[in-house]
């Protein structure tokens, strides 16, 4: 499997901790505010709202945080603005990073990641040089064991899904954006637990990354994703699976 894949699954095994430190939260209400204020406060016709209600209800945020952020994005109570901005650039051994970010200040937010890729062995790079390596496509984390493998599949299949990768003790099922919401219904009526859902660049290739450079390649994504304004980080790199999961433990 991609190694991308495997650090996927494992960063979203570690949720319940985040949740607590209010990072999870954090990065929710940002969608949830610029998803009201790029498409309007009524989820039944704005899909990026819907999405980001689904994953703060996962994520057991209570309702009236997620109606003050919906609200603070349409202007009807004040609140902190927030800019999307995608961060492109390079990590070690030529790994491609596309960083998508949600700041109040994009001069202090693009030289912290500057500062972060160059401590890691990266560089920033020119807008547009990174992206077209990359795909929108639905991941949706389910957790279930070998032994449901098939009944996830016939769902998956049914509602229109493309692909499901076997992780281990959970499943990686991607879909087509225009798909996500039904694969997503489909696999909850069909009574699986799903860790996480989310519509996410995908990269169209690997990087094959051993020995030093895959060690620093997945110490860097972990600095960008403990950073405040990252909201996700998208990267073509292909690393052990034994390997991810033994630093992941001792990070």
């Amino acid at each position: 499997m991609s190694g991308h894949s495997k650090w996927h699954s494992i960063k979203h095994k570690k949720a319940a901790l985040d949740a607590k430190r209010g990072k999870i939260f954090t990065r929710l209400i940002r969608e949830l505010t610029v998803a009201a204020r790029t498409g309007g406060g009524n989820p039944d016709s704005n899909a990026r709202l819907r999405q980001a209600i689904a994953a703060a209800r996962a994520a057991n945020m209570p309702l009236k945080n997620i109606e003050g952020a919906i609200k603070r994005g349409t202007g009807e109570i004040e609140g902190q603005q927030y800019e999307e901005i995608m961060y492109e650039g390079y990590g070690p051994g030529g790994v491609a990073l596309a960083i998508q970010c949600m700041t109040d200040n994009s001069n202090r937010t693009a030289g912290e990641i500057r500062h972060l890729l160059a401590k890691h062995g990266g560089n920033l790079g020119a807008v547009g040089c990174v992206t077209w390596m990359f795909e929108k496509k639905g991941q949706i984390i389910v957790n279930a064991d070998a032994s449901q493998e098939d009944k996830l599949m016939e769902a998956v299949i049914e509602a229109g899904g493309e692909d499901v990768l076997n992780t281990g003790d959970a499943f990686t099922v991607t879909t087509t954006p225009a798909d996500f919401e039904a694969v997503r219904d489909a696999i909850q009526k069909a009574g699986f637990q799903i860790a996480s859902a989310e519509i996410r660049l995908v990269p169209n290739s690997t990087k094959r990354l051993e020995g030093k450079d895959a060690e620093r390649m997945l110490k860097l994504m972990e600095a960008l994703e403990d950073h405040d304004d990252v909201q996700s980080v998208a990267a073509n790199f292909d690393i052990d699976d034994a390997l991810i999961e033994q630093i992941a433990a001792a990070g």
